[in-house]
């Protein structure tokens, strides 16, 4: 057995609506699911004739049966369960918080954990909450493509946790996730992966195998909705940070650098050979366009973010070097831009886990020893500031 149970690093943030879903989760398993699954139906409840017929039950039915055959949570799932041939909006959202089991609750409760607290740190607690929704229902809607005529409930939290993980897919890549191996008595111990080799896995192997080979197996696991929440995460993640670029790059005042001469890739350059780093940054910054950014040096871009950095404009360097990073993906001195980026979010405890990626992107690309070393020094004083908050990287 290879069961996730933990992610490294976690945020300084409390990840307050995780754990107000985790809880929630538990309440109607403990309130609604539990109870109810160890109660035969009422025989006068209006919602049991239409049940027996859906299963293809025709004719009196003994009582016998259906004591020992059907549970009143049954009849719960039946209704607030998403059956694609009579879809309902109500039902969209209700599915989200019915499991079959403890063992299915288990699961996806363990898998929020581990993955929702760096993507609501990321989104912030509203947005979470809404993307969290949106990857339910998505989910649950792209899984009824397939299986339009069903009355077979869907149920379960899987499909906005499969969400959350495709967002931890492209926002995470550099994360750890502690693995718990099971082969007694041959092996039990624990190991650290990349996040994406797990991610990668339980999207490919998992899901997308079992789905292409029978969606409709004996296994009751609704491959198509994780599939469709996974899917949904990565739009989601494409579409906002693209929207972020946007934003950024739309920005721009329009003014000019000095006197009447425009703000261009060349009057950045000559001001920057002639030392004036002030002109050349506010004019850097002024350029609305990636093509227009690209045609500055380098060197000459990362000399402007170290210039805005040593005069304390720690948003205008932020603004520089995540710009450098984003436009330039091959160019030499990228292990100084991420350097850069992750020493500014150093400064704010909010920003660590940020941090921590940019630090070790710099490692992995140093170019020099001193580069190396100065990436070290910020990750160790984000594992000491963690762990004075007693929330270890690596738990």
């Amino acid at each position: 057995m290879f069961l996730p149970i933990a992610d490294s690093p976690n945020p300084p943030s409390r990840p307050v609506v995780t754990w107000v879903l985790l809880l929630l989760n538990l309440m109607v398993y403990l309130a609604v699911s539990l109870p109810l699954s160890l109660q035969a139906p009422a025989m006068n409840d209006p919602v049991l004739p239409e049940y027996l017929r859906t299963i293809g039950v025709q004719g009196p039915v003994p009582f016998a049966m259906i004591r020992d055959q059907l549970t009143a949570y049954d009849l719960v799932v039946f209704t607030y369960g998403f059956k694609p041939a009579t879809p309902g909006v109500l039902s969209l959202f209700t599915a989200l918080f019915l499991h079959a089991g403890f063992f299915h609750l288990a699961g996806n409760m363990l898998f929020l954990y581990i993955f929702g607290d760096n993507v609501e740190h990321r989104l912030g607690a509203v947005r979470y909450l809404c993307a969290y929704l949106f990857f339910g229902v998505a989910a649950t809607l792209f899984f009824s493509i397939f299986v339009p005529g069903s009355n077979v409930p869907l149920i379960g939290a899987s499909g906005a946790i499969s969400g959350l993980m495709g967002c931890y897919f492209l926002w995470f890549p550099r994360n750890q996730v502690k693995i718990f191996v099971f082969l007694f008595p041959f092996i039990v111990t624990t190991f650290m992966i990349p996040s994406r080799w797990v991610l990668g896995f339980y999207l490919l192997i998992d899901n997308l195998l079992p789905f292409l080979v029978a969606e409709t197996s004996e296994s009751g696991v609704a491959h198509g909705a994780h599939i469709g929440g996974f899917l949904a995460g990565l739009g989601l993640v494409f579409v906002t940070d693209h929207l972020s670029l946007a934003r950024r790059s739309g920005k721009s005042s329009g003014r000019v650098s000095a006197g009447d001469t425009p703000c261009t890739p060349q009057f950045v350059t000559a001001a920057a050979d002639k030392g004036d780093l002030a002109a050349a940054s506010r004019c850097y910054l002024e350029l609305d366009q990636a093509s227009q950014r690209t045609q500055v040096a380098a060197a000459q871009a990362l000399s402007l973010g170290d210039y805005l950095l040593s005069q304390g404009d720690m948003r205008n360097a932020l603004r520089v070097f995540r710009r450098f990073i984003a436009e330039r993906p091959r160019s030499a001195g990228l292990d100084r831009a991420y350097l850069g980026a992750g020493n500014i979010l150093l400064q704010n405890p909010r920003y660590a886990t940020s941090a921590y990626h940019y630090l070790l992107a710099a490692i992995d690309l140093a170019s020099s020893p001193a580069i190396a070393a100065e990436a070290r020094t910020g990750i160790a004083r984000i594992e000491a500031m963690q762990r004075r908050r007693g929330r270890p990287l690596v738990p």
